[in-house]
């Protein structure tokens, strides 16, 4: 819990201050005589009490006054983000390399169902968005809670030529910005606004190489980092040489790029077939995100299922200020209110 106003804090320092001028002026006070004919009717006028009651009204009066005192000071806790308000940017590659088997029957497919599960598990929560890159990268679904729409797009996709990771970034960037205006698009000036903290939303890609052309990742995570947006990269598929096979369906390639099949050798002769792990932790660490590595069908799932617990660490301050004086009112009535109760004279019948 932080103070908004943590010099009010000080205002505390008058509940002991009054507390002793009043032990003070009891101990001065004269008592008054009262002469009376029966001590046997001034007893039984008098409230029945032990000792240690007495003492409760004048602590609740304390304790209001103590929480009224942190009341002024405006604390405000931190607490998560809900999870609706949360929009993530699948990015997913589509490159020819997708149509390795090391992982049965090929990446693509099980890239496929592990995307869609996801997909599934989050219905009513977060808008996902969904962006397929190979050597171009493209917006396929705009961020939405639509699950048949996303499940219909991730199931029509199809490889092409190349490995484009930071213009998926890039791309997932412009995707998040059109439906949320507190991010930025690429290309705004934002060196006089940089970022708070993290964003609600999130980028996640999925990828089985290294990139071949376009902006690099590395660039295109400091733009990402720039507007607080975490980056959550995942390295799918084995380092055992495989055969390419894809159906029909597969390879009819939806944009394209330049290179050959998987994209030739880029990205200063890394071979584009072989995952490029240390981008793919670099830009997770510029970002904030985290790096998974996933060479089978279960652990690309896990790693999917893992991330809702990441997306939702964002937070926010909310002020307790209000709920400081109704609990100081409510102790401070209970106060005068058990005072009245047990002081109240009985008249004997």
């Amino acid at each position: 819990m932080t103070f908004n106003w943590p010099w009010a804090l000080l205002s505390l320092l008058s509940i002991p201050l009054v507390l002793g001028i009043a032990w003070w002026t009891r101990r001065r006070r004269r008592r008054s005589i009262v002469t009376v004919t029966s001590m046997a009717a001034v007893r039984a006028a008098l409230p029945g009490r032990t000792r240690w009651t007495r003492r409760i009204p004048v602590l609740l009066l304390v304790l209001g006054f103590a929480v009224l005192g942190v009341g002024v000071a405006r604390p405000a806790a931190t607490v998560p983000v809900a999870r609706n308000s949360t929009t993530i940017m699948l990015a997913m590659d589509v490159s020819a390399s997708m149509c390795s088997t090391d992982v049965s029957p090929n990446r693509i497919t099980v890239a496929e169902q592990a995307a869609i599960a996801f997909v599934k598990s989050q219905a009513g929560g977060p808008k996902i968005g969904l962006v397929a890159f190979a050597g171009l990268a493209g917006v396929q679904v705009p961020p939405t809670t639509d699950t048949d729409a996303l499940v219909t797009a991730i199931q029509q996709l199809t490889t092409a030529r190349g490995t484009a990771i930071g213009s998926a970034i890039l791309t997932s960037i412009d995707g998040l910005a059109a439906v949320d205006p507190t991010v930025a698009p690429t290309g705004a000036d934002l060196s006089s606004t940089p970022a708070a903290g993290y964003a609600a939303d999130v980028i996640v890609v999925l990828t089985d190489g290294a990139n071949t052309q376009g902006v690099s990742p590395q660039t295109a995570a400091e733009q990402a980092a720039a507007r607080g947006l975490r980056v959550y990269t995942i390295g799918f598929g084995t380092t055992t040489p495989t055969r390419m096979s894809c159906t029909g369906t597969q390879v009819e390639g939806w944009g394209g790029g330049g290179g050959g099949f998987g994209g030739g050798r880029g990205n200063g002769g890394r071979n584009p077939l072989v995952i490029d792990e240390a981008a793919l932790q670099e830009v997770a660490d510029t970002t904030g995100g985290q790096y998974y590595r996933a060479e089978s069908a279960g652990q690309l799932q896990t790693a999917l299922a893992d991330l809702p617990s990441h997306v939702t660490v964002t937070t926010k301050k909310i002020d307790l200020a209000a709920w400081f004086a109704a609990l100081g009112a409510l102790l401070m009535a209970a106060a005068v209110g058990l005072s009245l109760w047990w002081n109240r004279i009985r008249i004997p019948r």
